[in-house]
């Protein structure tokens, strides 16, 4: 009765039962409107019954859960906190789960969370160190520990956890974080993974980030209501019936007479328009679900079609919509040096270099050409080192990939190595390091191998990773480096934030806008170094940190930048094009012209 017209006629019926208003039988007034309001709910009850059958075919798919008698076959529905569960790829995880082990050897595990956030970037997940080193899935059956999750909330990139396993030796506790969750209703990407249930239905971040649909009312309905109550009811029949009362000359029960012409003119407005208008959106929304030039389309509410008709302004983002989600490093500037895309094989030699034999033979003949070098060796290493882009051989590889169109993982031109990573900036700027001399040759969750173009391997360990977020707008790594020992702080992100951790300079600010104007996607880039001593403090106030249960993410970022980001080396600044989709210069034009 949110309609006016509905109201209306209820009104009307109801007035039937007043002696003085009555005009004709009960069943002339009533009839109508219930045959009108049963077309409206019997129209709104089968896409509520088609929600549900949706709702039971989620609830109804099988997945593996390991029992005491091993895997067994359970519906999603059955599954409860607590349960081991195994998630095959492409498989739709159900529940929120703890990842406890992937058929990866690194542990590395790729899930797509389009369904959950709508980005079409992979996002990395990494199994506890713990339970990802047992020789099988099965072995976990076997694992004697707790679990702590904080309590259930809507944040996506946020959980902190603790898990403590019991053994011999005495209780081991492993920090949980983001990265070691697999949310409800995102897919494995990579491999087949094993996951621990900690949220199930109302309490998962799936359905907690979802609103409860309520019944939906387009412009159309509105428009009609407001002309039913302001221009046909108010102000004909109104009209109509006060000059009838006025003809009689106002004589007797003068408004006993208004209010009954007003029942009788209530016949002008006609009630089929509701029956006609829900059965037209039915037949609207079952020719948009027939139609050929939009195959596997399907209207989840038929109560508002006919508003795609009504689209006057579309908004936009702009990556991976008027863009291919396709990056290429374009720029490289240093200060007081900048290198684009025709200065590339300058670089390239200078990698050379700084890389090969040549550079360790004292073969510079200039300062000035062994400081360019040395910067460039500099700035090259660390876009080498600080991503989280994970590297496979094809064998390996080809069957988790996707179509080129893809952003991961990406198969290489030379068709021996595909790259994974949760954002394409970062394969643009492995691939570009690749191309100039300096190749991602091997990742795990402990190690970086890079191999320069005579052959030449570098080998690093990886200390300790800072994940990229939303909130910090940046990523880091500590590495050694195997063959001198020596400890770095590698860190890059967006120049809003950069600005205030790397040393001071006159030009940071300058060049971002340059290269934004340019449409490029910029990233700063610093580094610092760190003695034995000072990573060893540094390690020991973290691992607290990680294993806090109060404030944890709080804790680790303040002891992140009291210790590593203060006076940052700036070693550089990057901009990456994101290439248009086809004909989309037009459109870029345009967008650009009203920013």
């Amino acid at each position: 009765f949110k309609f006016f017209f509905n109201l209306y006629f209820l009104l009307v019926a109801l007035s039937q039962f007043i002696p003085a208003l009555k005009i004709g039988y009960l069943f002339t007034y009533f009839a109508p409107l219930c045959f009108v309001l049963f077309v409206t709910i019997g129209k709104e009850a089968y896409d509520d019954l088609k929600r549900y059958r949706r709702d039971q075919e989620a609830n109804s798919q099988k997945y593996e859960r390991l029992g005491k008698n091993g895997w067994e076959t359970v519906p999603s529905s059955e599954i409860r906190v607590g349960d081991k569960i195994k998630i095959y790829r492409n498989q739709r995880v159900p529940a929120d789960c703890v990842l406890l082990r992937t058929t990866e050897a690194t542990g590395a595990c790729f899930i797509r969370t389009d369904q959950l956030d709508g980005e079409t970037d992979w996002k990395l997940r990494i199994a506890i160190p713990s339970t990802q080193k047992h020789h099988s899935d099965d072995s976990l059956l076997h694992l004697e520990g707790q679990v702590y999750a904080e309590k259930p909330h809507k944040d996506l990139y946020s959980f902190v956890g603790n898990l403590t396993l019991n053994s011999s030796s005495g209780e081991q506790v492993e920090p949980l974080a983001v990265e070691n969750m697999l949310w409800s209703n995102t897919v494995v990407a990579s491999g087949d993974a094993v996951g621990f249930v900690v949220y199930t239905g109302r309490e998962t971040r799936a359905v907690m980030n979802t609103n409860f649909p309520k019944t939906k009312v387009g412009l159309l309905d509105m428009e009609i209501n407001r002309l039913s109550k302001g221009q046909i009811l108010a102000v004909v029949t109104l009209a109509l019936s006060v000059a009838m009362v006025a003809l009689n000359g106002f004589r007797g029960l003068w408004y006993i007479y208004m209010f009954r012409f007003l029942i009788l003119f209530s016949s002008i407005i006609p009630i089929s328009l509701r029956v006609n208008l829900d059965m037209g959106k039915t037949v609207y929304s079952m020719q948009i679900m027939r139609d050929e030039n939009i195959p596997d389309t399907i209207v989840r509410t038929s109560t508002i079609p006919e508003e795609m008709g009504r689209i006057e302004y579309l908004l936009s983002d702009k990556t991976g919509t008027l863009t291919k989600n396709d990056m290429v490093l374009k720029r490289l500037h240093m200060g007081t040096m900048a290198y684009g895309v025709d200065s590339m094989d300058d670089i390239r030699e200078h990698v050379a270099n700084a890389f090969g034999t040549r550079g360790h033979e004292g073969s510079f003949r200039m300062k000035r050409t062994r400081d360019i070098t040395a910067r460039i060796r500099d700035i090259v290493l660390a876009l080498a080192l600080c991503h989280n882009v994970g590297v496979a051989g094809l064998a390996e590889g080809a069957q988790h990939a996707e179509p080129k169109e893809q952003v991961t993982p990406v198969i290489g031109d030379d068709d021996t190595v595909s790259y994974q990573a949760s954002s394409p900036d970062e394969v643009a700027i492995v691939k570009w390091t690749e191309s100039i001399g300096l190749a991602l040759y091997a990742r795990d969750i402990k190690s970086i191998k890079l191999r320069t173009t005579e052959g030449r391997t570098l080998d690093f360990e990886i200390l300790e990773t800072f994940p990229f977020t939303s909130e910090t707008k940046r990523m880091g790594i500590v590495v050694r480096d195997t063959s001198t020992g020596d400890v770095c702080f590698y860190e890059k992100g967006a120049d809003t934030v950069m600005a205030k951790i790397v040393t001071y300079n006159d030009w940071l600010e300058e060049e971002c806008g340059n290269m934004a104007r340019e449409g490029l996607r910029t990233l700063v880039i610093g580094r610092k170094r760190l003695n034995d001593d000072a990573w060893r403090e540094f390690d020991r106030r973290y691992s607290a940190a990680k294993i806090s249960v109060n404030d944890r993410n709080e804790a680790m970022r303040k002891t992140v930048e009291d210790v590593l980001e203060k006076d940052l080396e700036l070693l550089g600044l990057t901009g990456v094009e994101d290439r248009l989709q086809v004909n989309g210069q037009s459109v870029r034009m345009v967008v650009e012209s009203v920013v």
